[in-house]
């Protein structure tokens, strides 16, 4: 039957023009399902998928569309400038020009969205281009922007990308991820939208699978029904077993593999539909009855009911519109794609600067046709570039591409003090880190403040005299520093107080300063 079904996809996917231009290049067919979940006979299972498409009519009202998201669901969004580099300045010290500059980028998306939409569409906005050296908080200020930003968003780095037409991934993929990204997103908001609905709906039929539909509907005696009611919402019931009629697959849909490496999955909707114009009866959906605890049924029905309120159209649509919209796209590592003023190119590759002419419509605004969710704008994305730039300036880069990054800024190397702050400021730093392992094996570790600031001052004068890395350097001083505390933890008593003072990090750090300072002597 599966394989019946496969080709009636096929057929009605030639007969109606389903991925006008796409060959199909194979078809793999879902696991034929056992004989217990088809039925006994084709009428059989037919008049079962009947009942139970009955029964879940008859248990569940028509849901309601879920409305559209709105900017108390993107909250980061409304934050205020100096809200947003306090909430920066948790997690990253110093480079308060990269701060400002991300923070009033934010509230303008904010502010654009309370103008007038014949002038909305004409705002655009002002792309950011982040250089600094390696280690200064680049990386970090877009990590942390991911988590504060509620909003659709994406990481790339520019080394992974080719000119289209070289081998390798393109940069209309970039649009892809950032929808995939708001797509998942929006299935998050709306899932908690619908919460309690979805909740009352898995306990109704719960009670229906452990009483019986008569008591749950209603009948029988409403003190007995209140009784189960409460056991139900207290968890007493969790290891009960009970029968219910559930999808037999849990991941209804059809892989089909398409040239170029890439796949595509038709969910049971779009079989539903191609099943119907291939002349079957369009219900791709089999059931089956299974026995299960309480605790199980609950995660199941909780899938069930919530994919029936979240109805994957709406979400596609709604995740285009966030991504347009409301989209950040970071592109780290820019600098790597340009070639220096000399003309040698960073990384020998020389689609580097096709890269670059590719990047410039995607930054500038044009629309991208995206494989399951249609053309996809990008005139209102915020892009965030950052680099080192050490082979070369950004002046290097395309006149084009400098045009479209008009804000720059500039992060500034870190010196001791800044070390020391980082080591001692930020929420969950590199020794609250140390001290949370530690406190696992029931050692207590306590770190003299002298001896923080010889990490720091071990680590800036490695940096000058090796190669600077920037804060990237704490790695390797710290875990020099913890290296026979770590090894030795788990054989000390529960209790026990470790001490870091400055003259054992002295004592740590003195062959790697000395490694360091041998060298320059290398030729």
């Amino acid at each position: 039957m599966a394989a019946v079904l496969a080709a009636r996809a096929v057929a009605a996917c030639r007969a109606v023009g389903v991925r006008r231009g796409t060959a199909l290049a194979s078809i793999s067919a879902p696991v034929p399902r056992s004989a217990t979940s088809w039925g006994a006979g084709a009428a059989q299972g037919k008049r079962s998928r009947g009942l139970a498409s009955d029964a879940a009519a008859s248990e569940s009202p028509k849901a309601a569309p879920v409305p559209d998201l709105n900017d108390e669901d993107l909250a980061a969004i409304s934050l205020k400038p100096r809200e947003t580099v306090t909430r920066l300045d948790e997690y990253v010290v110093g480079q308060p020009d990269a701060k400002r500059a991300i923070a009033i980028a934010l509230r303008n998306r904010w502010r654009r969205m309370r103008v007038e939409s014949e002038m909305r569409d004409e705002i655009i906005p002002k792309n950011i281009l982040m250089i600094g050296p390696t280690g200064c908080g680049k990386t970090e200020i877009a990590r942390r922007l991911a988590k504060l930003a509620n909003a659709p968003f994406v990481k790339v780095e520019a080394t992974k990308f080719t000119e289209v037409g070289f081998h390798g991934r393109d940069v209309d993929t970039i649009v892809r991820d950032l929808v995939e990204a708001s797509a998942t997103l929006v299935k998050e908001l709306r899932t908690k939208r619908v919460a309690s609905q979805v909740e009352r709906r898995v306990e109704r039929k719960l009670l229906k699978a452990l009483l019986g539909p008569e008591v749950a509907s209603g009948g029988g005696s409403a003190v007995e029904r209140a009784k189960w009611e409460a056991m139900l919402r207290e968890g007493l019931l969790e290891d009960r077993s009970v029968e219910l009629r559930l999808p037999a697959d849990e991941n209804p849909g059809l892989d089909i593999s398409l040239p170029g490496g890439e796949s595509y999955r038709m969910d049971a909707a779009a079989l539903g539909l191609l099943d119907r114009l291939s002349g079957g009866d369009g219900d791709s959906q089999r059931f089956s009855l299974r026995r299960m605890s309480v605790r199980a049924a609950r995660a199941a029905l909780t899938k069930l009911e919530t994919d029936k309120l979240v109805r994957s159209d709406d979400v596609k649509k709604e995740a285009v519109r966030l991504a347009e919209q409301h989209g950040i796209v970071v592109i780290d590592e820019i600098d790597k794609i340009v070639p220096g003023a000399t003309g040698q190119r960073s990384r020998g590759d020389a689609s580097d600067e096709g890269v670059q002419r590719d990047l410039l419509p995607l930054i500038e605004g044009t629309t991208v046709d995206v494989r399951k969710y249609g053309p996809v704008k990008t005139d209102h994305v915020l892009f965030v570039c950052s680099g080192a730039f050490h082979a070369s300036k950004p002046s290097d880069m395309l006149a084009e591409l400098q045009g479209r990054l008009p804000i720059r800024v500039e992060l500034k190397g870190l010196t001791a003090e800044d070390l020391y702050r980082i080591l001692t400021e930020p929420r969950a730093n590199l020794l609250e880190q140390q001290k949370a392992l530690m406190k696992a094996e029931g050692v207590t570790l306590e770190i003299d403040d002298d001896a923080i600031r010889e990490m720091a001052n071990r680590a800036a004068e490695i940096n000058k005299s090796v190669e600077n890395i920037g804060a990237r350097r704490l790695y390797t001083v710290i875990e020099r520093v913890m290296d026979d505390l770590s090894f030795e933890a788990a054989a000390m008593s529960e209790g026990t107080v470790v001490r870091l003072t400055k003259a054992l990090v002295e004592e740590k750090l003195d062959a790697l300063s000395k490694r360091g300072d041998l060298k320059k002597f290398i030729i």
